[in-house]
């Protein structure tokens, strides 16, 4: 059946299941985690595992970076060392961040909960306590997918040594409009949608009515554990919500990614026996993914062309009453770290360079 619209295509996971088998070389990846300084430390009773690169240059800033689901650390490895170490790609040593790379709860190498409660509020907590038990008394945060709304409730939060912070997912959608959306209802009588804003709405429309495998882990995710004794099955399951970008790296239409990339990441939550334990996450939420929160923080927006939605300036200028910068990409998705590295950490530099100069 050569249609997309239901699921992983046979050929592709076909061809997926073939090159893992076959060609496949998991050490590589392995030496690449390896290759950096990992550390666990005890938060709340769970273990947190975190990657922490001090930078060589004076006055790096410290970052808490956090990813997403079907995402890990995995994603974020080729964006360490030129956040960390700027001038061996050409930047200013005036742009050196610490990176501080935690994995969330019941993903990769951190602990798995054996209780309900870790959320992400809980987690927004538990990562400014890292950051105070780091030594870091000013520091900035990224997030993307569950990072940017982990991230966004740390801004809401607004612990004592958070300065502001960058995210590649902004939840900036009018409270009235977000309600509306995520619960199918039209939205609110006698809004007068710029272009930008109704594209926005047609892509949170089309979003929500095809996100079925958050719905299935937000409501069961102890049920799914044939995820956990198949790794075709896991791998077709964590194919798929990718905006297409990871099906293509085995359909004949790579993009930035490649087999490796994706295997990489796949065979990371195989080999850590994960899939259930993140899919928790989901269960665990109970905040909006893309409604405004009331951040008064500085705040940069990074909006890439395949996001799961496209937030317009209009928006993003309500919910950040102090956003500091605001850039549309011409390339990247959901995981732009992972698939544009390059156009992802100027981004970081350019949109978090203002809390530099307020030191």
């Amino acid at each position: 059946m050569d249609d997309p619209s239901q699921g992983t295509q046979l050929a592709t996971i076909q061809e997926l299941a073939r090159y893992w088998g076959a060609d496949y070389d998991w050490r590589r990846a392995e030496a690449k985690l390896r290759a950096q300084p990992h550390f666990i430390t005890e938060i709340d009773g769970l273990d947190i595992h975190f990657i922490h690169v001090r930078s060589k240059h004076e006055n790096a800033l410290p970052l808490i970076m956090t990813h997403g689901w079907p995402g890990s650390i995995i994603q974020q490895l080729a964006i360490i060392d030129p956040l960390t170490n700027p001038t061996a790609y050409g930047a200013d040593a005036a742009d050196a961040f610490d990176v501080v790379m935690p994995s969330l709860p019941g993903f990769g190498f951190s602990g798995k909960p054996t209780t309900t409660g870790w959320g992400p509020e809980r987690i927004a907590r538990a990562w400014a306590r890292l950051m105070e038990r780091l030594g870091y008394t000013r520091y900035a945060a990224q997030g993307g997918d569950w990072g940017a709304i982990i991230t966004e409730l740390m801004g809401v939060e607004a612990p004592p040594g958070l300065a502001g912070f960058h995210t590649n997912m902004a939840g900036a959608v009018p409270p009235e409009i977000d309600q509306a959306l995520a619960t199918g209802r039209p939205v609110p009588a006698g809004s007068d949608f710029t272009e930008e804003e109704q594209r926005a709405v047609e892509q949170l429309t089309s979003m929500y009515a095809h996100v079925h495998y958050a719905y299935l882990m937000a409501s069961l995710p102890q049920s799914l554990t044939a995820l956990a004794d198949s790794p075709v099955g896991l791998a077709s399951f964590m194919l798929e919500p990718g905006l297409e970008l990871i099906p293509r790296a085995f359909g004949g239409d790579g993009d930035r990614l490649t087999r490796d990339d994706v295997l990489d990441n796949i065979t990371f939550f195989w080999m850590t026996n994960t899939v259930i334990s993140a899919a928790r996450l989901y269960a665990e939420n109970t905040t909006s993914f893309f409604g405004a929160k009331g951040v008064t923080l500085p705040v940069a927006v990074s909006v890439f062309p395949r996001e799961l939605y496209e937030p317009p300036k209009s928006w993003a200028e309500k919910a950040y009453p102090n956003l500091m910068h605001y850039n549309r990409l011409p390339a990247g998705g959901h995981f732009p770290a992972w698939e544009q590295p390059e156009l992802f950490v100027e981004e970081v530099r350019t949109g978090l360079r203002p809390l530099r100069r307020s030191n």
